[in-house]
């Protein structure tokens, strides 16, 4: 064999060398041009004097200078000099940037979150950059990154550049965000306390806010005389004082014919309690189920009492129960845990590439992550228990381990469609406040605000801000709430200044609350709500959560309420408008003494239809409503085809630029209705010379958006902050594209994310 030795051309050698001249020569330029940079914005903003603005009984933890807030695009250092923070409420970024936001953009100004803030609940995952290489950050570091990345639950991403801070401050700041952020926490250290301490006098509740909290027995009489349900049932105070169970309200609503004793046989489980009453006189309840026991007396026990309960709210012909077994018929915490975690990694984007780069599998990445069908099954069983309370006469009975999780979300699903209170701002307020807040979901578990189980963090209440979002989209003049106003209450689950969403249970509350002023020896702690929109937003701005387009309830004379007297008004928009129901459907009308002998005494699981009869009874229910004209303040339900659930995208796209559309989508034509509306308005004026509060109100959300120069889909929350005119493709799937005709083809398919 003969050896070959290769030699090397000295032309593409002193090629070679000279390229890697120029990198260098340039990599050296922008460094010195950096740090020139840096120390004339250094020296802005030291005469400039940026404070740090601390809501009462906030304190100052750690903080580091010579930090940039990075624009991010394409890893670029670019970006904003100033000073990161850290305190016991938030991380903050003070630079000196606000002579570079015009009016428009801050119009929807939150006063207790600032642009650059991230309260400590808010922080999802904190990453840092190694030598270009991303890993995530927790415990003690041996090594601190040049860079640190923050990923916030309301899908905000942070880059900070810590390559030319000091490096004793890079490892307080640093430390001091993850301990402060991951750390597990004891209930009594939350901010909430502090800051409830400190502003005992400065606070004071909302004159007009007339949501029921359902704290008192008045109140849940009230609802009870509201929905027509005081007939059969009845408000008890049997657990006042928490006496009977920790896990219950003082207050709530059970059979009238159940005697109180049998509440505290078994701590509040297998007690049926009562949700809300149709106009047709049918109920939705909810149980907890009875401890499971190995003991083969005590199931005997606990057998004769479900037969006992059974008998009593289960009376054939009279009064039907069905049951939806939720915890082994429907979804697990489990499914909607995986399914949020794979979806919301969709909205994390560090750059304009990675968003292009995901763009291209858009579609599939969103359908694997299974999140919009979890929303469809929601919505499709709340269709369900409505078809059952409306077109078959039955009582529902919903039963869940705890009754506080999935329970809570489909009862308030289906109060939501078929009670036009429940879809007013107060109405909706005092829904979440019955069914979630007083009903014991855990939202100091579920939000994971103490750090301590990731296990027990799942996003049910966010799923269910989500479905109510896909009527809201599908039915706007029926609700008197906006989308902005869901968003802002999804992003008040985070803000430790409101109690609403920071307990377990109204016990953990009371008595935290009871005991935080025995240690202190003060009057009871004064915890804010959240729906004192007021302590976040100014009138002007609160003016986008109501929706001008809102269809008010027609007021009737006396004559016509004569007339309409015999028809509730949701029988207007019944679907189904037969006397008697179908052979088919009559499982439960068949009242004949066979029958009834052999349902007598049974559990009622045993009395479930066949899935294809709900299959069929479920579809004639559903395709009839939707072949009529929609009355607003009736029956309301959702389209739940395939393209008809879409995603929200105010909520999940409003922190990437790249997702929207300048000066379109749905704001647009909102704007353009207004104009109409506003000029509608003039006119009624001039004829009848009166001026109404609420025509205002409507005149001042048109004129933010006629004023916003840079109006996007996105408005209110999109700041513009960086563009991307050109969609950078990835190399790697630009052979899959093909060719520019077919490229120009396919133009639309990635036009608009928000209309998936």
């Amino acid at each position: 064999m003969v050896a070959v030795t290769l030699v090397p051309d000295p032309v593409a050698l002193i090629k070679l060398h000279v390229d890697m001249l120029q990198n260098m020569i340039l990599s050296s330029v922008v460094s010195l041009l950096l740090v020139q940079e840096i120390h004339t914005n250094e020296k802005e903003v030291t005469e400039k004097e940026v404070t740090l603005h601390l809501l009462p009984g906030e304190q100052l933890l750690c903080e580091a200078n010579t930090v940039l807030k990075c624009v991010q695009e394409d890893s670029c250092q670019r970006g904003i000099y100033g000073r990161l923070v850290c305190t016991d409420f938030k991380i903050a970024f003070l630079g000196d940037d606000e002579s570079a936001l015009d009016n428009d953009e801050t119009q929807f100004k939150n006063k207790v979150i600032g642009e650059n803030d991230i309260t400590l609940h808010c922080v999802d995952q904190i990453y840092g950059v190694f030598d270009e290489k991303k890993k995530t950050l927790f415990g003690q570091l041996k090594k601190y990154p040049e860079k640190l990345i923050i990923h916030c639950k309301d899908l905000r991403v942070f880059h900070f550049c810590l390559r030319y801070t000091k490096e004793e401050e890079v490892k307080r700041i640093v430390s001091g965000i993850i301990h402060h952020t991951q750390s597990p926490k004891l209930l009594k250290r939350l901010f909430l306390f502090s800051y409830a301490a400190a502003a005992q006098n400065s606070t004071a509740a909302d004159p007009k806010n007339h949501t029921v909290m359902f704290d008192t027995l008045k109140d849940w009489c009230w609802e009870l005389e509201r929905t027509k349900g005081n007939v059969k049932f009845k408000a008890v105070s049997i657990n006042e004082g928490y006496r009977v169970c920790e896990r219950l309200p003082a207050y709530f609503v059970v059979p009238t014919p159940l005697p109180e004793e049998d509440v505290s046989r078994f701590q509040g489980h297998g007690i049926p309690i009562w949700c809300w009453s149709c106009h047709n006189g049918c109920a939705l309840l909810k149980m907890s189920a009875l401890p499971k026991e190995q003991d083969d007396g005590i199931l005997q026990v606990q057998k004769n009492f479900l037969d006992g309960i059974y008998k009593t709210i289960h009376r054939p012909p009279y009064e039907i129960v069905k049951t939806e077994d939720l915890s082994s018929n429907f979804l697990s915490l489990q499914e909607i845990q995986t399914a949020y975690s794979k979806f919301k990694q969709l909205f994390l984007i560090d750059n304009s590439t990675e968003f292009w780069d995901t763009d291209i599998k858009w579609f599939s990445l969103l359908e694997s992550s299974s999140w919009l069908d979890i929303i469809r099954r929601c919505l499709k069983k709340a269709i369900e228990i409505a078809e059952c309370l409306e077109a078959q006469n039955v009582n529902i009975l919903l039963l869940e381990e705890n009754a506080s999780d999935l329970c809570c979300l489909i009862s308030s699903l289906v109060q939501v469609m078929m009670d036009p209170h429940c879809r007013t701002r107060f109405g909706f307020q005092s829904l979440v406040q019955k069914e979630w807040i007083m009903g014991g979901h855990c939202f100091l578990d579920r939000c994971n605000h103490l750090r301590q189980s990731d296990k027990e963090e799942v996003p049910v209440f966010l799923l269910f801000l989500d479905c109510v979002w896909q009527l809201v989209h599908q039915h706007p003049p029926a609700f008197e709430f906006t989308e902005t106003y869901l968003t802002v209450l999804s992003d008040s689950l985070y803000i430790p200044i409101f109690s609403t969403f920071f307990f377990n249970s109204p016990h953990q509350k009371d008595g935290n609350v009871g005991r935080e002023s025995q240690d202190t020896q003060s009057k009871p702690l004064n915890l804010l709500t959240v729906w004192d929109w007021s302590v976040q937003f100014e009138p002007k701005a609160q003016t986008l959560l109501r929706n001008p387009l809102y269809v008010e309830k027609p007021k009737l004379d006396k004559g016509q309420r004569k007339g309409m007297h015999c028809k509730h008004q949701r029988q207007l928009s019944l679907p189904l408008t037969q006397s008697k129901s179908s052979p088919k459907r009559g499982f439960f009308r068949e009242e004949t003494d066979h029958l009834i002998k052999n349902l007598l005494g049974k559990r009622i699981s045993k009395l479930i239809n066949s899935s294809e009869e709900l299959q069929d009874n479920f579809r004639e229910f559903y395709e009839s409503w939707h072949s009529k004209p929609t009355n607003y303040h009736g029956l309301l339900l959702p389209h739940i085809e395939g393209p008809e659930i879409k995603v929200w995208a105010q909520r999940y796209l409003r922190w990437i630029p790249e997702a929207q559309i300048l000066g379109g989508g749905r704001v647009a034509t909102m704007n353009k209705l207004l104009e109409m509306m506003e000029e509608v308005q003039c006119l009624q004026e001039k004829i009848e010379e009166k001026h109404h509060s609420q025509e205002a109100l409507q005149a001042e959300a048109t004129s933010l958006l006629r004023n916003s120069v840079r109006l996007s889909s996105l408005f209110p929350f999109a700041l513009l902050q960086r563009h991307s005119s050109k969609p950078v493709l990835p190399t790697s799937g630009w052979k899959a594209l093909g060719d520019e005709e077919d490229l120009a083809k396919r133009e639309d398919e990635f036009v608009d994310l928000g209309d998936v």
